[in-house]
Formats: structure tokens, sequence, C-alpha cells
């Protein structure tokens, strides 16, 4: 029976049975503990996911464009959403964007079922640590440069001194410890699911939705919409949850910090192409 239009439709509207609200938190960004637009952290996503989940149904949709950034950021934001989850007995949906690569994919695996686009960016389940030498800009300038420690690795991978093959040695032994905790993560997320060995998965290589979705890394393609209205019927409805006014109203850095923290947030952008 087609529904009244016209006059008639718009009297009749407030009387007609309404769909489900599905509740959506958007996490965009590079995942840092500093807190500022455009960047991911426990600090500002809590309150946003705690408000989503407290919400009336049974289900939460959550959108992750991130190519990644702080482990420690990645896991708390992932561990409060499987602990909310729990705790009010919700599906959580995950929907990717450009990016759910490094921590962003940390983030995605959070959910029960991820959802991608078949261009999105998945996986990258990696670590990386990097910087830049300057062991000879000193000389050239003039400049002498005195630094006291105590504790003989106090200034592990200083810049400005020549590299030493044991602090490579330490960082390399920390990136793998810190490895298997993501691994780990995963493998208690989507163990089953996955479809190829570890020694392709998790060598920090990142794919498409299309190959994701062979690799057993996400569930399926398509966007937020077309999966919600498909789940729940045409007269489901969104509630995007959003930051309330004055949370991201944070004192300014100046302009030199500000460059400094974009050209950054790039720079890990880039490294997906984006």
């Amino acid at each position: 029976m087609r529904e009244p239009t016209g006059f008639i439709g718009w009297l009749t509207r407030p009387f007609r049975k309404q769909g489900p609200v599905i509740p959506v938190v958007r996490l965009h960004g590079v995942i840092a503990a500093e807190t500022r637009p455009g960047r991911l952290n426990i600090e500002g996503v809590a309150p946003l996911l705690d408000r989503a989940f407290r919400m009336s149904g049974d289900t939460v949709a959550i959108i992750v464009n991130s190519p990644g950034g702080s482990a420690v950021q990645s896991r708390l934001i992932s561990k409060r959403i499987r602990d909310l989850a729990a705790e009010h007995e919700k599906r959580v949906l995950v929907f990717v964007e450009d990016a759910a690569a490094s921590g962003g994919y940390f983030i995605a695996t959070a959910g029960d079922e991820i959802i991608a686009d078949p261009s999105s960016i998945v996986g990258s389940i990696g670590v990386i640590f990097a910087g830049f030498g300057f062991p000879r800009a000193l000389d050239k300038l003039g400049v002498d440069r005195r630094v006291h420690t105590s504790g003989r690795n106090k200034s592990t991978m200083d810049p400005f001194l020549p590299e030493k093959p044991a602090d490579v040695e330490r960082i390399k032994q920390l990136e793998s410890e810190i490895h298997q905790v993501f691994i780990d993560w995963v493998k208690s997320r989507r163990g089953g699911k996955l479809t190829a060995p570890d020694d392709q998965l998790f060598t920090g290589e990142f794919w498409s939705g299309l190959r994701g979705l062979e690799l057993g890394l996400i569930d399926g393609v398509g966007d937020l919409h077309e999966t919600l209205r498909s789940r729940f019927g045409e007269r489901m409805r969104l509630r995007v949850i959003e930051p309330k006014r004055g949370l991201f109203q944070l004192p300014r850095l100046g302009i030199a910090a500000d460059v400094a923290a974009t050209l950054e947030d790039r720079t890990v952008w880039s490294r997906l192409g984006l």
C-alpha cells in the first residue's frame, strides 16, 4: 500500500510508524594523544561513544576514516568500543571510508562487522618508527651541542648523533612487542575470518576493500546508508553523535605549531597515497 502524498500525506505523517534510530559515531583523523581538530584519541572519542551506546536500540554504527597513529590510543578506543558493546548488549557495525589502516584498522576491528567501500584502504597491520638524523649539521654551522644524561640509554636515537646499532636493536624489539599486541588483537577479533597466512597479513601491507574482503580483513563492501536501509528498512533514521560545542575549542598553540601538526598529519595520510 502506497503512503498518501500531498496535504493528506503531510497531515498523517506524525501518525505513521517511524523506523529505528541508529546512532552514528564518525571517527576521522590521525590517532594521537594530543587533542586537536583532525585527531582521534580516547579523551575526545569516549564521550561520543558513551552517548551512542546509551541510546535505545541494538545497533551502533561507527564510521572509521583514519591512516593510523598512536598504538596506545588505538587500543584504548577499540577497548572502549568493546566494553560498551558488552555492557549495553549492542552490535557494532563499522563502515570504512577512505582508510582504516594501521591504528585505524585496529579500531575498525572493534566492530562485529566491517563494511568498506571497494576502493577503501584497509590493513597495514604493522608498526613504524620514523625520524631524522642530523649528525653533521651542527658541525657545518659551527655549533657545539652539550647533552648530559644519567643512564647510558637515555639519548637513544638522538638525531644529532650517529645512529648506533644498539639503539636500532632496542627500537626493533620495541616495535616487535607492539606489533604482537596488534596481531593478537586482530586474531582475537577476526581469527576465524582471516583467509591468508600471517606472513602475508601482518607485514604492514595494505589493500583495497575488495582485496581486504578476500583476505577476511572485512566482511562486506558497501556504504552506511545502503547497508542500514537494507537491514532496518526505508524508515530507518540516523542520529549522528557529534562533539558538544566547545569540546575542541582549545587554546591555539600558535601558527608554527599548527603548521607543524598539519604537516605531520599529512605525512601520515600520504603513506597511503591519500
